[in-house]
């Protein structure tokens, strides 16, 4: 029965057909028997019903034919045809597996029975029964080609099916494959890798199925799907793969890391540890924007087959070679599974750096980078993948800060620095809401009768988890998210609002002046001069004892609206101390340009004024003489202020000895825990009181 030019005929009307054959047959030797024809047509009519249900799902389904089976039934024939199975079975089935054929010879020498066992045995699937012992009944040829045997499908008649196809070896699968043989589970769809007797190997996808219970059999095919699994394959590999490089992407490489620290790939054996270099070109984008992206990326192929060189040889006499992975740009990464120490990171972070510090050749451009690399190395246990990746992008920010060209190796300290500065920058700005800051003043006096002329307003931070914070610890913070300029404001008029009430609460003291230092970010990003201005006007403080203080890298070399801020403050009668001088730039000539009325010496200066002569012993007990060259320069920096109608206060003043040093070469006024450590604003109150008392 062949296809019209409308295509295939059905399934099921192929089987239909051939259920309506054998039942024409049975009533044609009616003609004989008078009382066969009714028995006969119920006979074909139960097997209707048998064969009917199997292929109903395919039932309107057009199908090709392939040597007279269609493909739609090869994977479920001879599911409950047992009159079709070959004649070979009727010695070889155990007992309750039918051979009868619809003749009733029992020889399967009828219609039916040729007609499937031809099929059966020229079926393009391989196939074959299985008893309920695990031994094959029947088999066809292409089985037998498949695996390889060398004969033909009776060669496997009796053999064990699950050495043939390889269900013993994984206990999931040899119990699941049991349980069918029992009748206890429906189905067994599973991969194997099965050895070919020519030596190459071969990927099978193995289906094992019941039969009826009444054949107390199961019917196991075979199909190669070797082809599949190399498409797979080389799909994978694209997809796991850097088109540029051939190296491992970002995907392969946190796969590799996800398994590497997984509990079982590292308790039972190896050094229990794991290491990550984590590395960019310096000034790629520069290639890039300069000589286009097909040099870059050439570049990056060139990078790619260095590092590679290196990991072979770092690998070289060890049980594993490191894992070159191009992360994205110009990122790349090495994996040591199984490290030894940070000793064998450092080697070969040093050997990376070495490699890529010669010159690339690439098609006659000669091109030199440099690169920087964040090396992390620890134990694998409590290690994640996230938590390795983001200690080794902070490391290699640091390489990059440091100044490029080296490598980095991770810090916790610094590390913890890092994340106390960004724990404090993402509370900084609610923390001025929340009234979490305070001040404290620390006096600044008179050298010559060491009464007090003002005081210095320090900022604290009263923070809930890590306590009270020095400015050192969260100024910098705010001067770099803009945070400084609403602090800022809040410190001038907190301090500013003191001054006065020590004004009016001590009408009989002379009034003391408070100096707030100012960032020169205030002046950029806001309108300094109108801030001092309301807020003398609300606090009713004068602007002589209101003093800003700058530093002098931010006062020094200032021109446009900083110099006109400066300038207004000072015609308004506020005063205008430069900070640490001494440490800058010290552009002593621009200095009289500015509109500064006080310098403030640097402590480091202050310090080599440790001892006055015969106040200390060196270690043999000789006294111990004050360095003659610090005192020349404070002295000489002294007299030029006073020349220019500036007063010189001296910070860090510890010593009785400093202060005389001070006093005698012209100080004006010095601030430092001689005098006092910065207090509160009533402890500065009984300072008044005391001074007020005749």
């Amino acid at each position: 029965m062949s296809g019209t030019s409308d295509g295939p005929a059905p399934t099921a009307d192929l089987v239909r057909s051939a259920v309506t054959q054998s039942h024409g047959t049975s009533s044609l030797r009616a003609g004989t028997l008078s009382h066969e024809p009714h028995e006969a047509h119920e006979a074909h009519e139960e097997r209707a019903r048998r064969v009917e249900p199997l292929v109903e799902p395919l039932i309107d389904t057009p199908v090709e034919l392939s040597a007279g089976l269609p493909v739609g039934l090869s994977s479920k024939f001879p599911v409950g045809l047992a009159a079709g199975l070959p004649a070979r079975l009727s010695a070889a089935a155990p007992a309750g597996l039918s051979t009868h054929t619809e003749d009733g010879s029992g020889d399967g020498t009828g219609v039916e029975g040729r007609t499937f066992r031809a099929t059966f045995a020229a079926a393009p699937l391989a196939m074959a029964v299985v008893d309920r012992e695990g031994r094959v009944v029947t088999a066809n040829d292409t089985l037998a080609a498949l695996l390889g045997t060398g004969a033909d499908g009776d060669g496997l008649t009796g053999r064990i099916a699950a050495d043939l196809v390889d269900l013993a070896t994984d206990a999931r699968t040899w119990h699941a494959y049991r349980e069918v043989l029992r009748g206890r589970q429906a189905r067994l769809r599973c991969t194997r890798r099965l050895k070919h007797p020519d030596g190459h190997s071969l990927w099978a996808q193995v289906t094992v199925s019941p039969l009826p219970e009444e054949e107390r059999a199961v019917l196991i095919s075979v199909s190669d799907i070797s082809g599949r699994r190399e498409l797979q394959a080389r799909l994978r590999h694209l997809q796991m793969h850097d088109p540029v490089t051939r190296l491992p992407n970002r995907t392969l490489f946190f796969e590799r890391l996800s398994a590497a620290l997984e509990a079982e790939a590292y308790e039972e054996s190896g050094t229990g540890r794991i290491g990550l270099c984590y590395l960019d070109l310096d000034g790629f984008k520069a290639v890039n924007d300069t000589l286009g992206h097909r040099v870059g990326d050439r570049l990056l192929a060139a990078v790619a087959e260095r590092l590679t060189r290196c990991a072979n040889e770092a690998g070289y006499a060890r049980t594993a070679t490191p894992l070159v992975a191009r992360l994205g740009g110009d990122e790349f990464a090495l994996l040591v599974e199984d490290s030894t120490g940070t000793e064998q990171l450092a080697d070969l972070a040093d050997s990376v750096l070495k490699s890529l510090q010669m010159p690339f050749d690439l098609s006659g451009q000669r091109l030199s980078v440099s690169a920087s690399i964040g090396v992390v190395e620890r134990h694998a246990a409590g290690t994640t993948a996230t938590g390795l990746m983001q200690a080794a992008d902070t490391t290699l920010y640091w390489a990059k800060a440091d100044g490029k060209a080296r490598w980095t190796l991770f810090d916790p300290e610094r590390n913890a620095h890092r994340m106390t500065r960004q724990a404090l920058s993402s509370t900084l700005r609610p923390a001025v809401e929340r009234g979490e800051f305070t001040l404290e003043y620390q006096p600044l006096v008179c050298m010559e009768d060491g009464v007090v002329r003002g005081v210095e307003a320090l900022v604290r931070w009263n923070h809930p988890q890590f306590g009270t914070l020095t400015p050192n610890r969260f100024i910098g913070l705010a001067e770099e998210d803009g945070s400084i300029v609403q602090l800022g404001r809040w410190v001038l008029a907190t301090a500013c609002r003191q001054a006065r009430r020590w004004q009016l609460e001590h009408p009989d003291a002379e009034p003391i002046f408070v100096s707030v230092n100012v960032a020169v970010r205030q002046v950029w990003d806001s309108d300094l001069v109108s801030d001092v201005a309301a807020i003398l006007a609300e606090t009713g403080l004068a602007p002589h004892l209101l003093q800003l203080e700058l530093t002098e890298s931010a006062v020094m070399g200032s021109a446009g609206r900083p110099l006109q801020a400066l300038q207004a403050l000072s015609d308004m009668g506020v005063g205008i101390a430069i900070d640490d001088f001494g440490t800058g730039y010290s552009n002593l000539a621009y200095l009289s340009r500015l509109p500064v009325s006080v310098l403030k010496l640097d402590g480091s200066f202050v310090r080599g004024f440790q001892y006055e002569s015969g106040d200390h012993e060196g270690a043999d007990g000789a006294e111990a003489p004050p360095n003659p060259a610090d005192e020349v320069v404070v002295e000489a920096m002294i007299q030029l202020a006073h020349r220019l109608g500036l007063t010189v206060t001296a910070e860090c003043v510890e010593t009785a000895g400093q202060a005389a040093r001070l006093r005698r070469i012209g100080c004006d006024t010095g601030q430092g825990w001689l005098y006092s450590r910065p207090v509160a604003p009533d402890r500065i109150s009984a300072l008044l009181s005391a001074a007020a008392c005749p």
